[in-house]
């Protein structure tokens, strides 16, 4: 091999160990003398093969030489470390190496004589360039860091890549310019710099061969395969985070042998949902699940494999998965890992911040591999892979929130599981089509309830409010304009105070559905023009003009001080009335999850369902339902106490009705993409529905009066079951002193498909 033959470098190598006869030349004029006479001895040698201090041009002149130039290296190459040290003669960057240590020959030896020992992404450019930076450095008194870690990644006797960090020494190197050079400036440096990627120029100021490299440089390695398996891994993790992209399961299990030095290793991850469910994404294959989509924790795990994994949040080493078979307790575990050609397995926790997203699962097909020993290999890397797992949950959850948002709407906490996990279908599927179809979300076998605290006459005191801010704007007009008239005597202005007199009279008599913005219309087009010209023309009343104009509201452009007022009471009731509804909804939810939504009109509605498909984790009986009943009935007493409290301070005295339906039968729910909201479904189900939205005009049968009472609960029903348990509940409240003594039974005018109905009245203690 000769050294030049490479014509892609700008250097003409020459071996050379001149540096080194310097420094025995220099000892063998010392007066040290075993020292000066070994040395003179070794210089007495090389007298005789001039290319030892001139250079060697090919590998043949090295090899023939090979003893002398060993015992020439003696002190840079100790026999004491040669079975310690990684270390070998070499011209930086090239493929040229010799004088090797033993451990160094060993490493080659059981990569084989296959194998070709190269710099790891490393091409001909980059090695270009890093030679002239050797020259900029070295000629010119440059200081650049040019060089990036380089490695070279050789296989073991088992197989298993080992990757070796490269560190050159170049004291016994000189660079010296040939004939062919080209002089160098700051300028063109400063130009140099700023191109490292246009090798053409590099070239063109430092052409091929035309600097001479004499010497040698020496290479050591160390065994970087953690650190490096460590930043592979890294960069493989971040890949994780994009969830079109799948892993590349065999680029991990390699890393993971590096680290463990295990060649037949296979990983495996196994997702969490709380501490109970595992789903699997199968975007990495769970050995604990084995082909199942979804387990119970506690079904597939023994009961202290569960408590060291889940809820002490440790480590699990089993290094003898036939011997941990003999145990009863957990022979059936055993026996699906064996199934899976499974021998000795590590099962770790991914966890950050005390929060649980699932178990690493690290599996060997040889028995006694994996342990407790080497798998604290493992606690390095953990913090990586939560970190990772963290931010790729992160980023499905908000992928999974923006469809939620899109397809459906917000979403009640109840019933969010279901939504995650029809989105979450849809992102590890494969079909990601425009024109993909989501699952229904139904939920069977719920039970209803409904109830409802109106605002009593909220209509007529809107009508009401809405006529008295009209009649205070038409008088304060009649007076302006009769003033405006006396002045001027324009017989247009007595036909516009007629007109306002005309609209004044029939607001008295009857508001109808346009009266109002009739009426806006005309002053807005007929009588603001005829103010702002007495403004501008000062013909007088410019300041009953502009007071009037000042209680204009800037909204609406008309007066509101009224409406204002009843907006205000009809806000102040419906927050009050929905602060303790959802203070009180929050305990409820403790006690069992059900779907709640309240609605906010002339007062506040809500609608529960609850049932085992809601919340499946959580054993629904019907206890349950008859607590929420008890519960629902309690709270509407409260809110009644909390709007009598109220009601005093309000700028309308509004009065409030409160109202109950029961629905002893379970239905089904679903949700309308249509209308991004659920509903009952089947035509049986709907009936549920009619009468919740009839009832609360209901009538006393064979009376004029409603159902509905201030200060009283109604509680619509259609058994004599029903009946029966809300007797009780009312007793018990009754009790309490939360509900007055007197109860009344009464039955309800049929209403349109709907007849047969009976209702309990019961008065709230409010004081």
């Amino acid at each position: 091999m000769n050294f030049n033959e490479f014509k892609h470098s700008p250097f003409e190598i020459k071996i050379s160990f001149h540096k080194v006869l310097e420094t025995l030349e220099d000892i063998a004029a010392s007066n040290i003398d075993y020292r000066s006479n070994y040395a003179k001895a070794l210089i007495e040698k090389t007298s005789e093969i001039s290319n030892i201090r001139n250079g060697f041009e090919n590998m043949d002149q090295i090899n023939e030489n090979e003893t002398l130039i060993q015992h020439l290296l003696a002190d840079l190459f100790p026999t004491a470390l040669t079975h310690n040290e990684i270390k070998a003669v070499t011209i930086p960057f090239l493929n040229i190496t010799f004088n090797y240590t033993e451990r160094f020959k060993k490493i080659l030896a059981d990569a084989g004589s296959e194998f070709d020992i190269s710099i790891r992404d490393f091409d001909k450019d980059q090695f270009y360039v890093m030679n002239c930076c050797l020259i900029l450095n070295a000629h010119y008194n440059q200081k650049f860091d040019f060089s990036k870690p380089l490695y070279y990644d050789i296989p073991d006797s088992e197989g298993i890549t080992r990757h070796y960090r490269i560190l050159y020494n170049a004291d016994f190197l000189e660079i010296i310019p040939t004939e062919k050079s080209v002089t160098i400036t700051q300028k063109d440096i400063e130009i140099l710099i700023d191109n490292f990627e246009n090798v053409e120029l590099w070239k063109e100021k430092f052409p091929p061969q035309s600097w001479l490299l004499k010497g040698f440089g020496i290479v050591v390695l160390y065994d970087a395969t953690t650190e490096n398996a460590i930043s592979n891994l890294k960069t493989g993790l971040n890949k994780l985070n994009d969830e079109e992209t799948k892993p590349n399961i065999d680029n991990f299990s390699k890393i993971f042998q590096s680290i463990f030095r295990i060649s037949n290793i296979k990983i495996g991850f196994t997702s969490l949902l709380g501490k109970e469910i595992i789903p699997n994404e199968r975007r990495i294959n769970s050995f604990i699940l084995g082909n199942r989509s979804e387990i119970m924790c506690k079904t597939i795990l023994p009961v202290s494999i569960y408590d060291t994994l889940i809820n002490q949040q440790k480590k699990v080493e089993i290094s003898n998965v036939e011997r941990l078979k003999q145990n009863i307790e957990y022979q059936s575990f055993a026996n699906h890992l064996l199934e899976q050609n499974i021998h000795s397995c590590i099962l770790a926790p991914v966890v950050k911040e005390n929060k649980l997203f699932g178990i690493l699962e690290i599996v060997t097909s040889k028995k006694n591999e994996l342990n407790s020993l080497n798998s604290n290999r493992l606690d390095i890397i953990m913090p990586f892979i939560a970190d990772t797992i963290d931010r790729y949950n992160a980023s499905v959850l908000n992928k999974i929130e923006a469809i939620i948002q899109k397809e459906y709407t917000k979403i009640h906490s109840s019933v969010y599981w279901k939504f995650q996990d029809n989105v979450l279908n849809y992102i590890i599927s494969s079909d990601h089509k425009s024109d993909y179809e989501f699952s229904d979300i139904v939920f069977k076998d719920v039970y209803p309830l409904y109830g409802q605290i109106d605002i009593k006459e909220s209509s007529g005191t809107r009508n009401y409010a809405v006529q008295h801010d009209i009649q205070n704007q038409l008088n304060d007009l009649i007076n302006i304009i009769s003033l405006l008239h006396q002045k001027s005597n324009l017989k247009i202005l007595e036909q516009r105070k007629f007109e306002l007199e005309s609209y004044l009279k029939e607001l008295q008599t009857n508001l109808k559905a346009d009266t109002e913005q009739q009426i806006n219309r005309y002053v807005e087009t007929e009588i603001h023009p005829i103010l702002q010209n007495a403004i501008n023309s000062a013909t007088g009343n410019s300041e009953n003009i502009q007071e009037y104009f000042e209680k204009i509201d800037d909204t609406t452009g008309t007066y509101y001080n009224e409406r204002k007022k009843f907006d205000a009471t009809l806000t102040t009731i419906n927050k009050k009335l929905s602060v303790v509804l959802d203070d009180k909804q929050k305990e409820a939810q403790a006690i069992f999850p059900h779907y709640f939504e309240r609605f906010n009109t002339d007062g506040v509605e809500h609608n529960m369902y609850i049932g085992n498909s809601i919340a499946p984790q959580s054993n629904f009986s019907l206890t349950y339902l008859y607590n929420m009943r008890l519960w629902q009935l309690q709270v509407l007493a409260e809110m009644e106490r909390e709007h009598y409290a109220l009601k005093d301070s309000l700028p309308y005295p509004l009065e409030v009705t409160s109202l109950i339906l029961v629905f002893s039968s379970p239905i089904t729910i679903r949700f309308r993409m249509d209308e991004k909201r659920f509903d009952v479904d089947g035509s049986y189900n709907a009936r549920y529905e009619v009468v919740k939205k009839r009832i609360d005009k209901a009538m006393e049968k064979g009376t004029q009066k409603r159902i509905t009472e201030q200060g009283k609960i109604t509680i619509v029903y259609s058994h004599a079951d029903e009946e029966k348990e809300y007797k009780k509940y009312i007793e018990y409240l009754q009790f309490q002193k939360i509900l007055e003594p007197t109860t009344e039974f009464l039955e309800v005018e049929d209403l349109q498909g709907v007849s047969g109905l009976k209702a309990i009245r019961v008065k709230v203690k409010l004081n």
